[in-house]
């Protein structure tokens, strides 16, 4: 752990703080801090920011509601930057979006591979089917016809698992969970909503194996 007095801040007295998901890891906003919001940040555990513009000390969702709790502040290796990893109570963005960073500026042909891309592919297919699109085909059948799928790629699943073949376990476990994130996107269910729930059962688990230690 590194002391305060570390830190490099600008001739503003100011140091840039990156703020993200702590179970995401999604970038929700950029901010800056002085010694004095950080002082604060540290000891109510929520994120305070001083407001460049309005020349003043700001407590993240003290109007909105939508506070920061912090769980973890990294500095870089300059010590002029920090990373704030929080659990957020609402949307970090002033317009209502869970991050401020919505808007592509560039993006590669080929990305790589994420959850959270896949979703995004989801959600477009429903909210603008594209013909010829699986995607697009099962919302258009809806709830009744995705569960189908979900129970028939679930025995598949279970088929090759019995078998122990591992390359067709993987590949039938990947389009499982293709079709359970295409009920998500139906059911609008989020993947930061299945993180939390997870999250709290890590949290659940662990206090249970601490008990039985002691």
């Amino acid at each position: 752990m590194i002391d305060l007095s570390e830190l490099h801040y600008n001739e503003d007295g100011l140091i840039p703080a990156i703020v993200v998901d702590a179970l995401s890891n999604k970038v929700l906003m950029q901010a800056y801090m002085n010694e004095e919001s950080l002082k604060i940040s540290l000891e109510k555990r929520l994120t305070c920011f001083y407001s460049r513009s309005r020349k003043k000390l700001w407590l993240k969702g003290e109007t909105s509601g939508n506070y920061q709790h912090i769980v973890k502040i990294i500095a870089d290796c300059d010590r002029d930057c920090l990373l704030v990893k929080v659990k957020a109570d609402g949307p970090a963005c002033h317009l209502g979006t869970q991050s401020c960073f919505e808007y592509p500026l560039f993006e590669a042909e080929d990305p790589s591979f994420t959850y959270e891309g896949l979703m995004n592919l989801l959600k477009g297919r429903k909210k603008e089917p594209k013909e010829g699109s699986y995607t697009s085909y099962l919302f258009e059948k809806g709830l009744d016809k995705i569960l189908k799928k979900i129970g028939e790629e679930s025995t598949e699943v279970i088929i090759a698992a019995k078998a122990q073949d591992k390359k067709e376990t993987v590949y039938e476990i990947a389009d499982l969970a293709y079709h359970v994130m295409v009920l998500m996107t139906e059911a609008g269910i989020t993947l930061e909503d299945i993180e939390q729930e997870l999250a709290s059962r890590h949290v659940i688990d662990k206090k249970i194996k601490q008990e039985k230690m002691t």
